[in-house]
């Protein structure tokens, strides 16, 4: 049987596990994990503007980004075994204000050369309630 016929679909709890390694790659200030979970053409895009992993990872270079963070909300599709988006709502503080922010955010993941990267983030802020 060829590998692809063998591949199945990661679980909800494998690709969120890797999506939280990139926020606690934020809260440590981890450019260097922040980088390897990223795809060499990631694309982000934030209320800010684009972004590639180049600009995503030198977020890093004064100190950690965020402070704390809480994942909820949590959905996936499947759209092939070797790729899928996870949709999530997240609650964070950073660092130099320490208020509670909320985001709801579609991260695309896929699995290159066994390897799952993230290729691609939309954020979209969410208003106070």
């Amino acid at each position: 049987m060829a590998d692809e016929e063998r591949k199945t679909a990661p679980s909800l709890e494998e690709i969120l596990d890797l999506e939280k390694q990139v926020w606690t790659a934020l809260v440590e200030g981890n450019a260097q994990a922040d980088r390897a979970l990223l795809s060499a053409d990631f694309l982000g895009v934030y209320p800010t503007g684009f972004s590639n992993r180049d600009d995503h990872v030198s977020q890093f270079a004064d100190a950690p980004t965020m402070a704390r963070y809480e994942l909820s909300e949590t959905r996936m599709r499947v759209l092939s075994p070797d790729t899928v988006l996870l949709t999530y709502r997240a609650d964070y503080q950073r660092p130099e204000t320490m208020a509670w922010e909320a985001m709801l955010i579609s991260s695309l993941w896929e699995r290159r050369l066994d390897v799952w990267v993230n290729s691609f983030s939309q954020d979209t802020p969410l208003e106070a309630q």
